[in-house]
C-alpha cells in the first residue's frame, strides 16, 4: 500500500451508489456482488451496446437502473458516487479517464491497463484528480492466504517463493488465439500475491515460454519465471494451461521457504508450517490456525475487493490494489512477456524508464506534470533495490 492520499466520499449512512461500465461476462459476477452487499447500490449500467447492458441485469436480477452506452450521458440520471469497471483491458484507459474527469473514483477489473505506459498514465490521471483508482486484485481476497502471510512474518527472511499453477481450462475464444495466454490473461494474480507475501518488489526476471505439443493454445500456454525481489530474495513460477491430470487450485500451489521454516499452501485448504525454534510463529507446526477475530478475515475474491474500496472511499486509508501500488504487478507481467521474446533478463527498472518516455509522449498537461514531478523510473509500489 502506498500511503497516497484521495478524496473521500463521507458516510451518510447510505450505500455508495455504483455504475458498472461493462456488461460482459464479468458483470454478471459484479452485479450479483452489488446487490449482495450492503455497502453499495447499482445506480446504473453502461455498455457500448445497450441491449447487453439490459440483458446483464435482466439475467442477474439486479432491478432496473439507467443504462446507455456511454457514461458521461448517463450521470445526470444515475447520480454515482463510483464506477466500477469491468471492460476488456484495451478499455480501461479511456473509461477510468472518462470516470476521473467527472470527479468518480475507480474500481476496476485486472490487468490495471493493457500497457504499462497507459498503467502510468493512469496512475498520475487518478493523483492529478485526487480520486482513488483501485485495481481488484481478487484472489489477493482469501481468509487462508491472510493467516498465511500473518504467520510467514514469523519465519524470518525470506529466501524462495514458488507457485505451481496447473490447470487444463477449454474457454475457447480470444484466450485460445492468445500470444502469451498464461502469462496474460492468469499470471498477474499470482504475480500480485507474490509482491504482497513477500513485501517485496520486483528487480528482474527471466522467464521462458513454450507450447507443448498437444496444447490446443496458438500461444505459448507453459511457462517458467524466475523474479529476482528487493532483499535479494526470488519469486519462481512455472505453470501450464494444457495441463491435465493432479490440477492444481485456480490460486496455485505455493512454497515459501524462509529462514526459520517453510509454509506451503494448495490454494484451497489451510496452509501448512513447520518452523524451527528460531521463528517467532505461534505453533511450530501444523496447520496456520484461523484468525483469532474472523471478523479480520476478508470475504473472499471480489466481495472482499469491493468491501475494501468501499472503506478506502470511507476512510481515505490507501487500499490493496491502489494504482500506484499495482502498476509494479503489471510490470511483472510485461517484464515476463518481454523476456520470453527476448531470451534476455529484463530489469524492471529499465521496463519502467522506457514505459514512462511513451506515457509522456501521450499524457495530457495534468498527468504529464505528475509523472514529470518523479524523481526516478522506480518510483511506483516499494523502491526497487540495487541489482
Amino acid at each position: 500500500m502506498t500511503g497516497r492520499s484521495f478524496g473521500t466520499v463521507p458516510d451518510d449512512g447510505a450505500p455508495l451508489r455504483v455504475v458498472v461500465v461493462g456488461a460482459g461476462g464479468m458483470a454478471r459476477l459484479w452485479l450479483r456482488t452489488i446487490a449482495a452487499s450492503p455497502d453499495v447500490t447499482l445506480a446504473g449500467v453502461v455498455d457500448i451496446e445497450p441491449a447487453a447492458a439490459v440483458r446483464a441485469l435482466a439475467e442477474t436480477g439486479a432491478g432496473d437502473v439507467p443504462t446507455g452506452p456511454g457514461l458521461t450521458a448517463l450521470v445526470p440520471a444515475a447520480r454515482p458516487d463510483a464506477v466500477i469497471d469491468v471492460t476488456v483491458p484495451e478499455a480501461h484507459l479511456p473509461v477510468t479517464l472518462e470516470a476521473l474527469r467527472l470527479g468518480l473514483p475507480v474500481l476496476g477489473e485486472k490487468p490495471l491497463a493493457a500497457t504499462l505506459a497507459e498503467a502510468l498514465r493512469l496512475a498520475a490521471a487518478a493523483e492529478a484528480a485526487d480520486r482513488l483508482f483501485m485495481v481488484s486484485q481478487s484472489r489477493r481476497y482469501h481468509p487462508h492466504l491472510f493467516a498465511l502471510r500473518d504467520l510467514a512474518a514469523g519465519l524470518g527472511r525470506p529466501g524462495i517463493l514458488t507457485t505451481e499453477f496447473f490447470k487444463a481450462p477449454r474457454f475457447g475464444g480470444f484466450r485460445d488465439a492468445m500470444e502469451h495466454p498464461l502469462l496474460l490473461d492468469m499470471a498477474i494474480h499470482p504475480f500480485d500475491t507474490a509482491r504482497w507475501l513477500l513485501d517485496a518488489e520486483p528487480v528482474s526476471v527471466h522467464c521462458e515460454e513454450y507450447n507443448p505439443p498437444w496444447s490446443w493454445y496458438a500461444g505459448a500456454a507453459a511457462t517458467t519465471a524466475v523474479f529476482e525481489m528487493t532483499g535479494g530474495s526470488r519469486y519462481v513460477f512455472t505453470g501450464s494451461w494444457c495441463s491435465p491430470g493432479l490440477t492444481t487450485s485456480w490460486n496455485g500451489a505455493w512454497r515459501l521457504s524462509a529462514e526459520h521454516g517453510s509454509l506451503r499452501w494448495d490454494g484451497e485448504n489451510p496452509a501448512t508450517v513447520e518452523a524451527t525454534a528460531g521463528a517467532e510463529a505461534a505453533a511450530a507446526a501444523g496447520p496456520v490456525p484461523p484468525p483469532a477475530d474472523p471478523g479480520a478475515a476478508p470475504a473472499k475474491g471480489v466481495a472482499g475487493a469491493l468491501a475494501e474500496f468501499v472503506r478506502a472511499l470511507r476512510t481515505g486509508e490507501a487500499p490493496m490494489g491502489e494504482v500506484h501500488d499495482n502498476v509494479m504487478s503489471l510490470a511483472m507481467v510485461t517484464a515476463a512477456v518481454e523476456s520470453a521474446e527476448t531470451g534476455l533478463r529484463v530489469r524492471i527498472d529499465d521496463l519502467l524508464g522506457t514505459a514512462l518516455a511513451e506515457a509522456l509522449a501521450s499524457a495530457d498537461p495534468a498527468e504529464r506534470r505528475v509523472l514529470r514531478s518523479r524523481p526516478a523510473p522506480g518510483r511506483f509500489g516499494r523502491a526497487a533495490g540495487p541489482d
